[in-house]
């Protein structure tokens, strides 16, 4: 091969991450034993399962470990302490988003996890972890969420007893973890716990009472929680947060 080829080949590999060294920065295994993965067909490559040793990816393809998708970025986590008026969506074109507030947090592709109405405010999580975002999202061993709800005309104890006890609403049962009256607040101000992700199941039980919403504020995720985090600011979970996390 010519010097001239060498060069152009070289150009044309430089944006290019042996699979395996793909696998390995993940944090999955070492690069011997991904190559081992490899070959036994445990990998894909958009879609296709991938057997070749030495193949090469870019950074922006969609490998996935036993159905996974994996990241070679170096992990982040990022809590945002979200401010209203921004939706929560890593799309163009939907105006102001949360993704606009953490952007020069890290160079890692973070996405949030869960939502929050533009015009509601509080904690939001970000992070490139699969793992963690899997670990949130799955129905049945959700992590919990804490809201700070205040409604326009008090909360009835009946109302609140029959929300706390699970009420059936288009044929499906609607349940949280706990609710409550916010001590030392009028009725109007409400404690609720759920491991749902979004926000629209909690306007769902209010919209099914009638009782309408003036605020709704995410005040806890699991251990973490608001302080020292004025609203709109973000920051990186400290290594303690992180494996709190890890081992719920």
């Amino acid at each position: 091969m010519s010097q001239k080829a060498s060069k152009s080949s070289y150009k044309k590999d430089v944006s290019l991450i042996r699979l395996n060294k793909y696998i390995s920065n993940s944090g999955i295994c070492s690069r011997r034993e991904a190559d081992m993965y490899i070959s036994i067909g445990n990998v894909t490559v958009n879609g296709k399962v991938v057997t070749e040793m030495g193949y090469k990816v870019k950074i922006e393809d969609e490998v996935r470990f036993d159905g996974a998708r994996i990241n070679p970025e170096k992990k982040a986590y990022i809590l945002l302490n979200k401010p209203k008026g921004f939706a929560t969506t890593t799309s163009e074109g939907k105006g102001r988003t949360v993704m606009d507030l953490v952007s020069k947090a890290t160079a890692s592709k973070v996405r949030p996890i869960g939502r929050l109405g533009r015009n509601s405010l509080g904690l939001i999580l970000f992070t490139n972890d699969e793992k963690i975002h899997r670990k949130f999202t799955n129905s049945k061993h959700g992590v919990i969420r804490l809201f700070h709800i205040k409604l326009v005309t008090p909360l009835k104890l009946d109302h609140l007893k029959t929300i706390e006890k699970g009420f059936k609403y288009q044929g499906k049962l609607i349940t949280v973890e706990a609710i409550s009256y916010v001590e030392g607040a009028k009725k109007n101000e409400i404690g609720l716990q759920i491991k749902n992700t979004g926000n629209t199941i909690i306007r769902t039980i209010f919209s099914f009472f009638k009782y309408e919403i003036e605020t709704l504020d995410c005040v806890g995720i699991a251990s973490l929680t608001k302080k020292d985090l004025p609203r709109g600011n973000w920051k990186h979970l400290s290594e303690k947060e992180i494996s709190q996390l890890m081992m719920l």
